[in-house]
């Protein structure tokens, strides 16, 4: 049996690195294989009959009315529009159940409880759950529920926390660590909240990420809709492919830099099994497209995932 590497440090520690090779799984990922528990994201449960037009009403996606099974992104904003935290979500005809990023659940729980008024939800962080993600779809097991995930077409099982380790022995599939994660989630443009973003952030720097804009009004919705209609968000989200020659990864939190002057921070950074070194980082908006960019000791030229003028994704992914 093969031996597990846990990651050492940062927001995953505690997960699996990986077992033998993070290229290698990746290709395995790709190929709609392989499955990794993701036990430090928090799950939430809210329910009553009326959770979904609630949701709606205070988080930024399209929630009202959707149709069970169906996986939704959404994110809470600030009164002036910027990214507090983050749902990624489906409802069973019962009960809308989402996780959300490690360490944000409890606070998460407190606010989405400080908003029901006179509502008939309830609202519940779910410690006996966690995610499993798996490569291809499976019979969901009793009492658990699926998503769609958002990294390498795979689905995201929300199970027992007891239970988790049997069933993902019982996928028939090899498993993978959160290294070959988030390299395919890094190269397919997918931001972390809190990781690939900062305090300042509004949905329109990410590409309207988990936002929708043909719904009522929600709390920071006029910032969102006017930079939206003015264009030209502040910063944009950009994917970098950064030099290999060194060996090294530049830190989570390296300043960039063009000619000196900090054009913006570098977010999460991995090494792809095709694309080599590659990172997210949200940019002054100014900065020109095409400017090779200094990140810590190494250098990086620029993909652009969001318009620098319009604040939307040129990536249909997202």
């Amino acid at each position: 049996m093969m031996s597990a590497v846990l990651m050492a440090e940062g927001p995953d520690a505690g997960l699996v690195s990986h077992l033998v090779n993070p290229n290698l799984e990746q290709r395995q990922m790709e190929s709609g294989s392989g499955w990794l528990l993701l036990g430090n994201r928090e799950v939430l449960a809210v329910s009553g009959p009326d959770r979904l037009g609630w949701l709606h009403s205070i988080t930024s996606q399209f929630i009202e009315g959707l149709a069970p099974g169906r996986t939704v992104t959404s994110l809470v904003l600030s009164p002036t529009g910027h990214i507090e935290h983050v749902l990624h979500g489906v409802d069973d005809g019962r009960t809308f159940w989402a996780w959300t990023e490690p360490g944000r659940g409890q606070q998460l729980v407190d606010w989405l409880d400080s908003m029901r008024f006179m509502m008939r939800v309830e609202v519940a962080l779910r410690p006996d759950r966690t995610v499993l993600w798996t490569g291809r779809e499976v019979t969901v097991p009793d009492d658990s529920v699926a998503l769609d995930s958002e990294v390498a077409g795979g689905h995201e099982l929300l199970v027992g926390t007891d239970d988790a380790d049997g069933i993902a022995e019982g996928l028939g599939a090899g498993q993978v660590g959160v290294r070959a994660w988030e390299a395919l989630r890094i190269a397919a443009g997918i931001p972390r909240i809190g990781l690939d973003t900062d305090e300042r952030t509004i949905p329109n720097e990410i590409g309207l990420y988990g936002t929708h804009l043909e719904k009522g009004c929600y709390r920071g919705q006029e910032t969102v809709a006017r930079v939206h209609t003015l264009g030209r968000p502040p910063r944009r989200l950009t994917l970098l492919s950064l030099d290999g020659s060194t060996g090294e990864l530049p830190d989570p939190g390296a300043e960039v830099t063009l000619e000196g002057r900090r054009v913006g921070v570098l977010g999460s950074v991995a090494m792809h099994h095709e694309d080599g070194p590659i990172g997210l980082a949200l940019l002054r908006r100014a900065t020109p497209v095409d400017a090779i960019l200094a990140v810590a000791s190494t250098t990086a030229s620029q993909e652009l995932l969001v318009d620098p003028e319009v604040g939307l994704h040129v990536r249909p992914i997202l």
